[in-house]
């Protein structure tokens, strides 16, 4: 049974400043596009790629990706976490493997609160976790339409939990930061 961080392979960029992480994620997805998104007919090709509401949180570069393909939420490792890599992910394994949208589900904890995501692998990005938020792209017209659907999917969330007292701290936390960074044009 693989220990947490065995064969985990961090992202060489991660802990770089936000314009460089951003124009590397934003690079490795543009190929990605290209090789396997350019000619599908459920991509909304109209969408750019962009990265936004960087931030760093606990060893991790967290921020939301918009492809054509999907909106989602990327985790990338500032150093080794604790968290497993099945098998067949290793980078050596992944290395001629096709590309997958999502890998296997792992959990880890951030700001105390256990989360899951889908652990993948990039040659340029090494292993990462990503969470889809949105993977029906074709009915938005730009990449504000996307993010702004996004933000009233967020108030709805919290407003439904604010009537029924429930709290969630770690969304509450995270969603404040990707809305002010839109603001703020982060």
């Amino acid at each position: 049974m693989p220990t947490p961080g065995d064969g985990w392979r961090i992202c060489r960029f991660a802990a770089e400043d936000d314009e460089a992480v951003s124009a590397a994620v934003t690079a490795c997805f543009e190929g990605i596009y290209r090789r396997h998104f350019a000619e599908e007919w459920l991509a909304n090709h109209g969408l750019p790629i962009q990265v936004r509401a960087l931030r760093h949180t606990e060893g991790w570069c967290v921020f939301l990706l918009l492809t054509p393909w999907m909106l989602a939420r990327l985790y990338l490792a500032g150093r080794v976490p604790g968290v497993p890599v099945p098998e067949g992910w290793r980078a050596e394994e992944r290395g001629g493997a096709p590309y997958a949208v999502i890998g296997p589900t792992v959990s880890f904890t951030l700001l105390g609160t256990d989360q899951k995501a889908h652990l993948n692998y990039h040659p340029e990005l090494g292993h990462y976790l990503i969470q889809p938020l949105v993977q029906s792209m074709e009915k938005f017209a730009s990449a504000d339409a996307v993010f702004r659907s996004w933000d009233e999917l967020i108030r709805t969330r919290d407003r439904v939990m604010e009537e029924k007292k429930r709290e969630c701290g770690w969304q509450r936390e995270v969603s404040r930061r990707e809305f002010l960074a839109r603001l703020t044009g982060g």
